[in-house]
């Protein structure tokens, strides 16, 4: 057969500045660290590391979280946080108690706690999400923390921080209030009642110790489970003044086979979004307020859960070896497309975290006291937290739609694209979801020309391979690296390409000439 007779039907879209979705917001490229497995322990954390610095943090894991982009981190959980008590990760090591995690059946030392993390967090330049346990505790262990995190001095807590070698107030601007309490996995798990009137009075006492906070409400641990809808609503009626985002988790994973489902995986969290706005949205207008609730979608990822033996099967140990699932070429491509879903809504995602940092369903593996490498989604991730700068337009593509078991039939083409406006940068992101078959892709770029003058590649990257289940390993810890592309043209005025079955691609374009109504002058390739 011929190559032609193999490629798709032409899909495309136009971009024009004046049709913006939203800012790229910084904190959508967030992640997770959860005392679970090995994140913290031999992940992020192993003093006898050949790499340790002197607080014990593996340096190559720190190098690493650079290199993917990470903008935020929520921390310390995550199921841990709803049986977790701060106090026990403070003050000196010798004196802290080794306790059950009832999460995950592990065995906590608790060498890494608050201070710790706080330390890390600003080695490694991210900001702190920080989660309250609205589990098994409440409103007095919140305030305590916030007190103890925030406060200059003169008060028994801020003063015991200070003790404690943290002379500065951490500063902590970003909380969770709790994490999955709808779930009957869950410690403390509540009705949608009792967790809104608890969130509520969380909330109002925390920001009477810092008013400067923002504060997250827990929402519905995935799209599936009974009460989704029902939670958002209830919790909303009682919290919706007194928080500034509902939390979104969800996982994907292929199943039996069904591959063309699996890369269309971001149609389910684009409807998972949608419902949720139209819900905030409701209880807002419901309780009259003038302000829209923005959502943070904490945990996210491609997680195979099937393979999961589950809590219940696990023996009481320390830092196990736990779904340290090895991710492919076609999980990659979801993380790409599930990205593009979220920059898609960045009117109201203003917040994301893959799940998680390190080890666990993570980009970033270690072994103890030996090599740590990048997983497949390490770079569609890396390369869309580097590029992806500005505003992100509105993209209404035309062209082929294939057909899914799970989803129906969808878009072989998912794609957004984000402006610079005052460089005139473009930068274009697009999977083929398409399993046989190219798809030719042709971007019409007049409407920033008219601005900028011609636009013209100055990258062009794609992450595919003949073998979409290929991996990387300790062994062969560059089997799959994104390379540059082949073919991507502009003629100025619209940028051609064709992207290969299951891939991810980023196309970047500045102009090459004086913008020529505001005279400002930009780079060249």
């Amino acid at each position: 057969m011929s190559k032609a007779a193999e490629d798709l039907a032409l899909a495309g879209f136009s971009l024009d500045p004046s049709f913006v979705i939203g800012q790229v917001d910084r904190r959508l490229f967030g992640s997770f660290v959860e005392h679970m497995g090995r994140c913290v322990y031999t992940g992020i954390y192993e003093p006898e590391h050949p790499s340790a610095d002197a607080a014990g943090f593996r340096r190559d894991v720190q190098d690493l979280t650079r290199e993917l982009g990470v903008s935020l981190v929520r921390y310390p959980g995550g199921n841990f946080v709803s049986s977790y008590r701060w106090e026990d990760g403070v003050g000196p090591r010798a004196a802290r108690p080794t306790r059950l995690d009832l999460a995950w059946r592990g065995i906590e030392p608790n060498d890494v706690g608050v201070n710790e993390f706080m330390g890390w967090a600003r080695d490694v330049g991210v900001e702190p999400m920080m989660a309250v346990n609205l589990g098994t505790r409440g409103v007095q262990s919140a305030v305590d923390l916030i007190e103890y995190c925030n406060h200059p001095a003169g008060t028994y807590l801020s003063d015991l921080r200070r003790e404690h070698g943290a002379k500065k107030p951490h500063d902590i601007k970003l909380w969770c209030l709790g994490n999955e309490l709808d779930g009957p996995w869950q410690m403390g798990q509540k009705t949608p009642h009792e967790y809104g009137r608890l969130a509520a009075e969380t909330a109002k006492a925390m920001r009477m110790v810092d008013p400067t906070i923002e504060l997250v409400a827990v929402g519905s641990s995935n799209s599936s489970i009974e009460t989704f809808g029902t939670w958002e609503a209830e919790v909303l009626e009682q919290a919706y003044e007194h928080v500034d985002y509902i939390s979104l988790h969800d996982y994907y994973e292929e199943s039996a086979g069904d591959l063309a489902s699996f890369l269309a995986s971001s149609s389910d969290m684009d409807r998972f979004i949608g419902a949720v706005v139209a819900t905030a949205d409701h209880v807002g207008a419901k309780v009259r307020s003038k302000k829209k609730l923005k959502l943070s979608f904490d945990e996210w990822n491609v997680w195979y859960q099937k393979r999961f033996v589950g809590q219940q099967n696990l023996e009481w140990t320390f830092a196990r070896e736990l779904i340290e699932d090895e991710f492919n070429v076609a999980d990659a491509v979801v993380v790409g497309s599930l990205m593009i879903t979220l920059l898609r809504h960045a009117d109201r995602v203003g917040i994301a975290c893959l799940a998680q940092l390190v080890n666990i369903i993570a980009p970033i593996r270690t072994d103890p006291g030996g090599a740590s490498w990048r997983q497949t989604i390490f770079y569609p991730f890396a390369i869309t937290a580097r590029m992806a700068r500005g505003q992100v337009l509105r993209v209404e593509p035309s062209g082929p739609r294939i057909h899914t078991d799970a989803y129906g039939d969808v878009p072989a083409l998912d794609a957004t694209a984000t402006y610079d406006a005052e460089t005139g940068e473009v930068v274009i992101l697009a999977v083929n979801r398409a399993t046989t078959g190219s798809l030719p892709l042709e971007v019409d770029l007049r409407a920033i020309e008219d601005r900028h003058g011609d636009l013209h590649v100055v990258d062009h990257i794609t992450l595919n391979d003949d073998d979409v289940y290929a991996t990387n390993t300790r062994e062969h810890p560059d089997r799959v690296v994104p390379r540059a592309g082949q073919g991507a043209t502009s003629d100025g005025k619209k940028v051609r390409v064709l992207l290969p079955c299951v891939s991810w691609t980023a196309i970047r374009l500045q102009p090459t000439v004086t913008n020529p109504t505001s005279g400002d002058s930009h780079a060249r390739s």
